[in-house]
């Protein structure tokens, strides 16, 4: 998953995997930098910040 505030954009990397281009690009700032936070929660990367992103992850 990644955010970019307020819109989250999900990847399924089994099943629908985009190019690595298209990944890399979601995945990086505008520095080029990866984006922060970045977080492994079991299976999942999450990629950037987003309320509510975080409160279905991790419960409100």
């Amino acid at each position: 998953m990644v955010a970019k505030g307020k819109k989250v954009t999900r990847v399924d990397l089994r099943n629908d995997r985009p190019d690595d281009a298209v990944l890399v690009g979601m995945m990086l700032g505008p520095t080029g930098n990866l984006r922060a936070p970045t977080l492994m929660v079991g299976k999942k990367v999450i990629v950037g910040f987003n309320e509510d992103l975080y409160g279905d992850v991790f419960g409100d």
